[in-house]
């Protein structure tokens, strides 16, 4: 580096440090950046590239943003996914010798921003690590950093879990180990858009022993012990806010796989990727941003123990017998502010008064929410109580010290009430009584010489002083007055009685806001013993927002309190799903029965694209997921089991990251379902099979049918366009046809949304692609296609038959030559066609093997059978 200068040098020396992120390198006003740095950032930040000299023969790369606009530049780099290491100037300029000492003071990762836009109100900002260890358990802790929230569990399962667990969270960033295998970081990498950061570290310090004493195993505590390796390292503060690591299993909780919550919709629809659409929109009608996190993740991880649903229940059914109380609750919540991130914000250092005061409001609506749940009298708003703690201690205090609308800064003054601290009281007497002079100067001022324009003013850089314009300046007395500074068309001057006054008065204010702001730091340390408290209240305000919620959504929408079977019986009468009939809006919802016990496991939906079949099914487990977050469901009337797991496959969708066609995607998310099902989960199968060719798509859609039905007994629900797969009913004793009903009125196709018994006719695919609006020449064509299809299946039936008597004979030839001749290139004999054989013709009517002779046609249905069997 001989060939740079000493400043470079520093920063190529403190970069070296920080390869992987832009190094922010403060040089008196601005944050400058240098070579590829320079480069990168001009273009992600659409600012000026420009160069300078480095000492060497080149020009070096150079841009830079204004110290004071810097949050703005640093969070558009971050919200795409970089990382920003701030680096200060540790001391004086004008005492250093040589280059000023720089240290890099943060660094900022999308996992580790407090505050700003890329921060949401609701959502949390979760960073996670990932450690595996040599028995190929797998331990995840995660945290977020602006409010404290720690959690780790250990999973002794296959990787898919871990990345399952990790789009849960929607964690911005994770943290590993840097030798974990490649293959597993890029499928860190391809499963969610996430910053990965590397800690080799997973020591337990002295620093955070406290965090970790609640765990007992090691794989644990080491878990943990990474991710705040990482914290403490990058964020070169302290950290007093992070709660004590909470373990958890995942198995706690209804299992959904990445693929069933993004096919649900649950907290994002798929198309926008926007909340707008999805359950949680629906029932977000929470009136505090941390109890919108708290409904989030409940969302995410509804409930399997029925005793803890039915505690939910409990408080949401006292919420809406007492409407008046629940009101009076919501105009509370509404006047409490953020209290999980406020805490963070006090133990980050970064708090200010203004922010104090928002705590001390929100503490302030305390008191007025216990007595609200202590007028209730039950048990569980008792419990409630308990838990809420207004900090008396804290109001006090902030009551007494700060003013009631202080300004942003905390270094101007003005922040601290009058009374609170005698010296302070005192510099602003003197202050305040200095001004009081300096008016009554320029009034008298004006007499004495005659000027009417006279006067008073100050600046930073003259101070104090007596401003007279050009014109007057023969009134003034000789000798009195000191010109200070000519201006164009006046002049400046000073008196000796001024310039003591000045002296005091600039004294008294400059020792003032001093003294203002060390009081500050000590009220803010003073508020940091409290944050346990803070927290603790926190999640009990967090949930009583959310039980409200529940209520307010359940009344407002008309729904009704679940009950849970032990038989794994499902009854829902007018069922309706909760978010189509919300977007509906006024437009009439026609709502739907389901019925399943244990000799309907698996109820076979068919009926005409657009009819609602996906619908009804989605209704099912979102009804379920409702249910058993404690929140009441959308039916008249509702019984159900409680589901370990919920797994769909609906809709068709490309992986193009990992190469994966709409067809690999489907049996993919096919092959999780039936791999991990229980009898005690809700399988939701649509249209399974329908991207390959019609004779592999049958006949996967039925081995997966008759495979949950053998083997698994999940209730499920599964949708098809192969009404040739409604003969299961006759053969498979626990599955059940229903169907989406629809008519043909005046030649046009009418949805009647509703589901009835049995199979469905026909599949009206053509009526549909006319609702579609497709040309009327192709639709017209189509009809004369399909007229002309069915009439050569006619002719086809019309072979002559043999007696009933010589059926048996007929037969076993048959299966002879299905099973023992179908490889051969022979020529079959052809045969007489038994009634049963035309039913069967009957039902291979949309296959494409209407050209083949009917015994051909019969074989290949056999050959079919075969490989099903196998």
């Amino acid at each position: 580096m001989a060939q740079y200068t000493p400043m470079i040098i520093q920063y190529l020396q403190i970069k070296a440090d920080y390869q992987d992120a832009f190094l922010f390198f403060r040089l008196g006003d601005f944050y400058e950046m240098f070579f590829e740095d320079a480069l990168k950032a001009s273009q992600e930040l659409e600012i000026t590239l420009t160069s300078r000299e480095g000492g060497g023969d080149e020009k070096i790369p150079m841009c830079g943003i204004p110290y004071h606009s810097s949050p703005t530049y640093i969070e558009q780099l971050i919200q795409k996914g970089y990382k920003v290491a701030i680096c200060e100037q540790t001391e004086d300029p004008k005492q250093a010798k040589g280059v000023v000492r720089r240290e890099v003071v943060q660094l900022i990762t999308p996992g580790t921003v407090m505050e700003g836009k890329g921060l949401a109100d609701k959502e949390n900002n979760y960073i996670a690590s990932v450690t595996v260890f040599p028995d190929k358990t797998y331990g995840i802790a995660y945290s977020d950093l602006s409010t404290g929230e720690t959690k780790v569990t250990l999973i002794p399962e296959t990787f898919d879990y871990v990345l399952n667990e990790l789009s849960t969270l929607g964690a911005k960033e994770v943290v590993i180990d840097p030798d974990m295998e490649e293959e597993k970081q890029k499928k860190i990498r391809e499963r969610e858009v996430v910053t990965l950061s590397f800690e080799k570290d997973s020591s337990i310090s002295e620093q955070f022993e406290r965090l970790l004493e609640s765990l007992g195993q090691d794989k644990l505590k080491e878990t943990v012990a990474r991710l705040f390796h990482y914290l403490y390292r990058t964020q070169k503060r302290s950290l007093d806010h992070l709660q004590v690591a909470e373990m958890y299993h995942i198995h706690q909780f209804m299992k959904m796989d990445y693929y069933s919550k993004r096919n649900l919709e649950l907290t994002e629809t798929i198309r926008s990727k926007g909340k707008k659409g999805s359950l949680l929109w629906l029932l977000d009608e929470t009136m505090t941003a941390m109890g919108g996190r708290m409904l989030k993740q409940w969302i995410d991880r509804p409930l399997i123990h029925q005793e803890e649903i039915e505690k939910r229940q409990q408080f949401v059914e006292l919420l809406l017998e007492k409407f008046f109380e629940r009101q009076d609750l919501r105009e509370l919540l509404k006047e409490v502010y953020d209290l999980e991130r406020l805490a963070g914000r006090v133990a980050f250092g970064n708090v200010n008064a203004r922010d104090l005061q928002q705590l001390n409001r929100s503490l302030g609506q305390i008191p007025a929410l216990k007595h609200i749940l202590e007028s209730m009298e039950t048990a569980i708003a008792s419990d409630l109580v308990q838990q809420l703690d207004p900090c008396e201690e804290l109001t006090d205090l902030l009551e007494q010290a700060l003013v009631e609308n202080p300004p942003l800064s905390i270094k101007e003054g003005n922040i601290i009430r009058d009374g609170y601290n005698a010296e302070l009281d005192q510099y602003r007497d003197a202050s305040r009584n200095g001004k009081t002079w300096i008016a009554q100067l320029e009034k008298q001022e004006r007499e004495k010489t005659g000027i009417k324009s006279l006067k008073v003013g100050y600046n930073r850089v003259f101070g104090y002083y007596i401003e007279v314009t050009k014109a007057n300046l023969h009134l003034l007395e000789d000798g009195r007055y000191e010109r200070k500074q000519t201006l164009t068309n006046a002049e400046r001057y000073i008196t000796p009685e001024l310039k003591e006054k000045e002296s005091l008065i600039l004294q008294a204010e400059e020792k003032s806001v001093d003294l203002e702001y060390e009081l500050f730091t000590t009220i803010r340390e003073t508020v940091k013993e409290f944050i346990p408290r803070l927290q603790t209240l926190a999640r009990t305000v967090s949930k009583i927002d959310v039980l409200q919620c529940f209520a307010t959504v359940s009344e407002n929408r008309h729904y009704t309190k679940p009950v849970f079977s032990n038989e794994r019986s499902i009854f829902i009468k007018d069922g309706r799903h909760p978010v189509v009939e919300k977007v509906m809006d006024a437009q009439e919802y026609v709502p739907n029965d389901c019925y399943m016990d244990s000799e309907r496991e698996i109820l076979l939906v068919t009926g005409p694209n657009m009819s609602g079949k996906s619908t009804y099914m989605r209704q099912l487990a979102l009804t379920s997921i409702l249910a058993q977050i404690g929140c009441y469901v959308p039916a008249s009337e509702a019984t159900l089991p409680i589901f370990d797991q919920v797994f769909t496959r609906i809709g068709a969708a490309d992986d193009l990251i990992s190469g994966q066609s709409t067809f690999m995607v489907e049996m993919l998310e096919a092959k999780n379902a039936i791999s991990n099902a229980t009898q005690q989960s809700l399988i939701l199968f649509d249209e399974i099979g329908r991207g390959t060719s019609t004779y592999d798509g049958m006949a996967l859609a039925q081995a997966m049918i008759e495979y949950i039905h053998e083997n698994i007994g999940a209730k499920t629900l599964f949708s098809t366009h192969y009404h040739e797969l409604t003969v299961l009913e006759e053969e498979l004793t626990k599955v059940k046809n229903v169907h989406v009903s629809a008519m043909e009125q005046n030649g046009k196709l009418v949805f009647l949304h509703k589901i009835r018994e049995g199979a469905a006719d026909k599949s009206y695919g053509i009526h549909v692609a006319e609702l579609a609006q497709l040309p009327t020449p192709l639709i017209k064509r189509a009809n004369e296609i399909l007229l002309k299809l069915e009439s050569k299946a006619e002719t086809t039936e019309t072979v002559p038959m043999k007696a009933e008597e010589d059926k048996p004979e007929v037969n076993e030839e048959l299966a002879q030559l299905s099973f023992f001749q179908s490889e051969t290139k022979t020529e079959k004999p052809s045969a007489p066609v038994t009634p049963k054989e035309k039913k069967i013709l009957q039902q291979l009517k949309q296959l494409d093997i209407l050209e083949m002779t009917p015994l051909d046609a019969i074989n290949n249905l056999y050959d079919l059978q075969k490989r099903l069997k196998k």
